[in-house]
């Protein structure tokens, strides 16, 4: 969302809230936490709830910590990442495989991600995604392959990508939009190239879900167009405008991955986290009591509340990345607006939980206190719709700076519990 954040890795959620601006125990066992008679599905003690953490690759964010480590250097680290994951009781750690149109494993699609070895196409030496999917399910963990369909480079400049990639050999494929690359959601060619790619890891890995986030079309960027306008001229015949178009492209776009998934790998899990607010009350009367500055529905042209409600996904975790009392996003009502939309369909809710603001000097000061987390975990608690909670990112999991974690830890995660299936 933001950081360089998790959608440029926060980039400036608060700042695109409020319109201000522009844009464990390793003892512990499973069996221990189905021993606990009458938890509900947001109880701590519950038999079965998500306790996930994202591990981002872009820009080694989070792992590997630079590129060009040796392979074992990079194994290292994964498994210590993962028995961290272990060491929090948590169940799920959710790994970016396809951060820009590249690839962790062995793709015939497209390239080697440069995360590992800082050339965008070189063999690292071995394959993490493999490695992970193993070395995760030994120590009992859920391992989410986690794509980003369209983003292609976070700067602007096609020739600097590697010469197999798909971007250079089919350049009319890709928009330059606000000095990065992206595929063209409106191209039928650029959705069925990115769903195949994709499942090619469903297929060659037992992956317990594909995960998306919140990169649908691109966060607007003030004064700057993106052009898709031949492709509008060419399948946008029938749309009331250009945003119901858009919008389509990208239901169809989950729809068709969802189907695909189920076709090549029946048990594998399909979850979107996307930015948290589908629309505001003032724009919509279905919408949340906010007054942020994006709505997933206006500007990412994509209806996240329609994809619950139709069933096309099996959970939502959009990033509740705002604190209790929060005037522009308040998380005390955020939540019960998504409990509510999932309420009476078969989607699993989880929220995702901004861990990288705690003990951040630069966020509000609630988010100095190493108690704010927990309280998100203790209101969530009154809900039975959320099935639990998943924490941006791996690096703030091992860093910890005020112990946020290590609070949730101690209040809410005494025992270990299964993930949701």
């Amino acid at each position: 969302m933001r950081r360089m954040t998790r959608r440029g890795f926060a980039a400036g959620a608060a700042a695109a809230l409020t319109g201000l601006v522009t844009a464990g125990d390793v003892a512990g066992t499973t069996a221990d936490a189905a021993a606990a008679p009458g938890a509900g599905p947001g109880s701590s003690a519950a038999a079965t709830e998500m306790r996930g953490m994202w591990l981002a690759t872009v820009a080694n964010r989070d792992w590997p910590s630079r590129p060009g480590l040796s392979a074992a250097q990079q194994r290292t680290e994964l498994l210590r990442h993962l028995d961290r994951a272990v060491s929090r009781r948590l169940n799920t750690v959710i790994i970016q495989v396809r951060p820009t149109a590249d690839a962790l494993w062995p793709s015939p699609y497209e390239p080697w991600s440069a995360s590992l070895t800082g050339v965008q196409g070189r063999h690292p030496g071995w394959d993490p995604l493999g490695t992970a999917v193993t070395e995760a399910h030994r120590r009992g963990l859920q391992l989410h392959a986690w794509f980003n369909p369209y983003r292609v480079a976070n700067h602007g400049d096609l020739s600097r990508l590697s010469s197999r990639h798909p971007a250079r050999r089919n350049p009319g494929w890709v928009v330059e939009y606000g000095g990065k690359l992206f595929y063209n959601p409106g191209l039928p060619e650029v959705r069925d190239f990115v769903q195949t790619a994709m499942l090619d890891a469903v297929r060659r890995y037992p992956v317990d879900a594909v995960h998306w986030d919140d990169y649908f079309y691109p966060y607007p960027v003030a004064g700057q167009v993106f052009d898709d306008d031949a492709a509008y001229r060419r399948y946008g015949s029938g749309f009331r405008n250009r945003a119901a178009w858009r919008r389509d492209n990208t239901d169809r776009l989950v729809r068709e991955m969802a189907a695909r998934i189920k076709q090549v790998r029946p048990g594998v899990q399909f979850g979107i986290s996307p930015f948290g607010v589908w629309r505001n009350r003032s724009t919509d009367r279905l919408g949340s009591d906010t007054r942020a500055g994006i709505q997933t529905y206006d500007d990412l042209h994509a209806d996240t509340r329609k994809w619950v409600r139709n069933g096309w996904i099996d959970y939502i975790c959009p990033q509740l990345y705002w604190h209790i009392g929060f005037a522009a996003a308040d998380y005390a009502k955020l939540l019960p607006w998504w409990a509510a939309v999932v309420r009476g369909t078969d989607v699993r809710l989880y929220a995702g939980e901004a861990l990288y603001k705690a003990g951040d000097p630069a966020q509000p000061a609630a988010w100095q206190n190493p108690a704010e987390l927990s309280r998100h975990l203790t209101l969530g608690n009154a809900y039975p719709e959320l099935r639990g909670h998943v924490f941006f990112s791996a690096k703030e999991v091992a860093e910890d700076r005020i112990g946020a974690m290590a609070r949730v830890v101690r209040d809410h995660y005494p025992l270990r519990a299964r993930a949701p299936r």
